[in-house]
């Protein structure tokens, strides 16, 4: 218990956040770098190759901020979007795509979505985003 204790109050000096991403990308070069990137930033990550890995996965409710390929095989990014906006999920969403077009940019950021990044994307805007996704100690996102 005490061991616990003081790794607890290690990780929160070291900045180890608690806030978990999850990413669903059918590419597995883009989960494989993408959560490795997400790590370095500090937070946890997990990665799911399809929408329906996600869903099924029990990692939705732990989810602070998801980042949702638009275009992959079965229920693609938006129909991901859509179903958990219907079933009263408030997850900040960030798209990110290789396959960018005004009309589902629109949709996205109609629905809600905090970001529809075209691949590639950079670090640190990627970094930035996140961190304005993220609910802070009083429930709201941060802005600048």
């Amino acid at each position: 218990m005490l061991l616990e204790t003081i790794h607890s109050a290690l990780r929160g000096q070291l900045g180890v956040k608690k806030n978990l991403i999850s990413l669903v990308d059918d590419d597995e070069s883009i989960r494989r770098t993408t959560t490795l990137l997400i790590e370095s930033f500090g937070f946890r990550a997990t990665a799911f190759e399809s929408a329906q890995s996600f869903l099924k996965s029990g990692q939705l409710h732990e989810t602070s901020c998801l980042i949702i390929d638009v275009q992959m095989p079965g229920m693609n990014g938006l129909q991901l979007q859509s179903h958990l906006a219907a079933a009263g999920y408030n997850i900040p969403i960030i798209f990110i795509t290789a396959h960018d077009n005004k009309e589902s940019r629109q949709q996205a950021l109609q629905a809600g979505a905090v970001a529809f990044l075209g691949k590639p994307f950079s670090d640190e805007l990627l970094l930035q985003i996140i961190r304005a996704a993220l609910p802070q100690d009083d429930g709201t996102a941060m802005t600048k």
